[in-house]
C-alpha cells in the first residue's frame, strides 16, 4: 500500500508552478507502529529555473550522451516558448531523478522527452515513483488523455531493458519503427492512456506525428 499527499502551490509573481508530491512507502503493515520511510519531494516548474536545472543537469549529463540529447540552449528556448516542464525528484536535499516533458494541448498528450534516475539511486523504484507522479499530474493538473514516449528500437539488450521498464508500467509499444533524418538510430513510440475514454492514438505513425511536431517546435527559431 502506498500513501500519497499532494500539495499544489502557485507563485503568481514568478509565474511558476511548484508541485510538491510526497510518497510514503508503507509496505506490509506487520506492526501498528511500523515507521514510514522518508517522503520523496518532487518539484515541477513550467518556466526556466536556473537553480533547479543545475540540480537536474547532473543527472541529465551522466545519463544521456551529448550527441543524443538536446543542448541547454534549446531547452532554455523551449521554456521561453512555454512548451515544456521540468520535474525533479529529491531524496532529502539531493536530486534523485529528473524528467523533461512537453504538454501537447491539441493532442491532449504529455510527451516525456527525457527521464533519468541518478546512478546512485537506480534500482530503488525512484523512476517509477516519478512516473506515478507525472501520470497523476498530467491527468489532474493538465487534464490530458495520455502519455507518449519514444525509445531507441535497435535490438540491443539495453534497449530491450528500457522497453521492459515502460511495458511493465503499462505502456504499449507500437509496431511502427520511425527513422529520423537527423539521427541514425530507429525509434519506437509507446503510449499510456490516462483515462478509460482517452482519445489517444495507438498506431505508431500517428504517435510520431505528435512527437515530430514537438521536436520541430523545439528546434525552430522563435
Amino acid at each position: 500500500m502506498r500513501a500519497r499527499s499532494m500539495t499544489f502551490a502557485m507563485s503568481s509573481a514568478r509565474e511558476k508552478t511548484i508541485i510538491l508530491y510526497f510518497f510514503a512507502k508503507i509496505g506490509k503493515l506487520k506492526k501498528e507502529d511500523e515507521e514510514e520511510e522518508a517522503p520523496m519531494k518532487i518539484v515541477t516548474t513550467e518556466q526556466w529555473d536556473e537553480a533547479l536545472w543545475r540540480q537536474a543537469y547532473r543527472i541529465y549529463d551522466e545519463s544521456f550522451p551529448k550527441e543524443g540529447r538536446k543542448p541547454e540552449s534549446i531547452i532554455r528556448r523551449m521554456f521561453d516558448k512555454r512548451m515544456c516542464e521540468l520535474h525533479v525528484a529529491f531524496d532529502g536535499e539531493t536530486a534523485a531523478a529528473m524528467a523533461l516533458t512537453g504538454t501537447m494541448p491539441r493532442d491532449r498528450v504529455l510527451l516525456i522527452d527525457y527521464l533519468a534516475v541518478a546512478a546512485a539511486k537506480r534500482g530503488r523504484g525512484v523512476g517509477r515513483e516519478l512516473l506515478d507522479y507525472m501520470c497523476e499530474w498530467a491527468r489532474t493538473a493538465k487534464k490530458l488523455d495520455g502519455i507518449v514516449i519514444e525509445i531507441e528500437a535497435d535490438p540491443t539488450e539495453t534497449n530491450r531493458r528500457r522497453s521492459r521498464f515502460w511495458e511493465r508500467y503499462g505502456f504499449t509499444p507500437a509496431d511502427y519503427v520511425h527513422r529520423y533524418i537527423w539521427v541514425p538510430e530507429p525509434y519506437r513510440a509507446l503510449s499510456l492512456p490516462l483515462r478509460p475514454d482517452a482519445a489517444l492514438p495507438s498506431d505508431g505513425e500517428s504517435l510520431f506525428r505528435i512527437i515530430t511536431r514537438f521536436h520541430e517546435k523545439a528546434y525552430r527559431g522563435r
